[in-house]
């Protein structure tokens, strides 16, 4: 009777030893294992993600370069007055288009944030009717001037409101830095 009692506890101790093992097992390989697998699974899929959309950059290089080169041809002149006489000029066209009546136009010239670029910020002071306003807005939006309206005030100047007061605030783009002051 002892023989059945011994081989089962010899079995038993190799099923908790066998347990113990695996458990220790599983904590110190596999599941690191299986957790470095999901990492590296992760990373793969972000950077095959950064590989295609690296590959669709190279697609549109070409887009992209033309792209420049239009804009870099429609940024203010090199010069300084030259621009200023385009913005003004333009102004002065859309605002005889639109019927309205130019009050004044103050150019200045800002720095870029870098040394890449400055912009010529314009002051414009008008009055006229809405419908002039709005068809002197439009003129200005859809030139081809590398012109962004920063901000506009509209008030009326008269008890109906059939005569508005513009203040138009607009910057233009220059591809290059504002020259030091000597």
């Amino acid at each position: 009777m002892k023989t059945p009692t011994r081989n089962r506890q010899r079995l038993l101790m190799i099923l908790a030893g066998t347990a113990v093992l695996l458990l220790v097992l599983d904590s110190l390989v596999l599941s690191p294992l299986t957790k470095a697998w999901q990492t590296r699974s992760a990373e793969i899929a972000r950077l095959k993600k950064a590989v295609a959309e690296g590959r669709s950059v190279i697609a549109r290089a070409d887009r992209t370069q033309s792209l420049w080169k239009e804009m870099q041809t429609q940024a203010l002149p090199y010069e300084p007055a030259k621009a200023e006489q385009d913005v003004i000029t333009a102004f002065d066209r859309w605002g005889r288009s639109a019927g309205i009546e130019l009050g004044s136009i103050k150019p200045q010239w800002k720095r870029g944030t870098t040394s890449r670029y400055s912009l010529l910020e314009c002051r414009v002071d008008a009055t006229g009717p809405l419908p002039a306003m709005t068809r002197f807005l439009y003129e200005v939006e859809k030139s081809p001037l590398p012109l962004r309206v920063d901000s506009i005030e509209l008030t009326a100047r008269d008890d109906q409101g059939y005569k508005l007061s513009l203040g138009l605030l607009v910057s233009g783009l220059r591809l290059t830095a504002l020259e030091a002051r000597k």
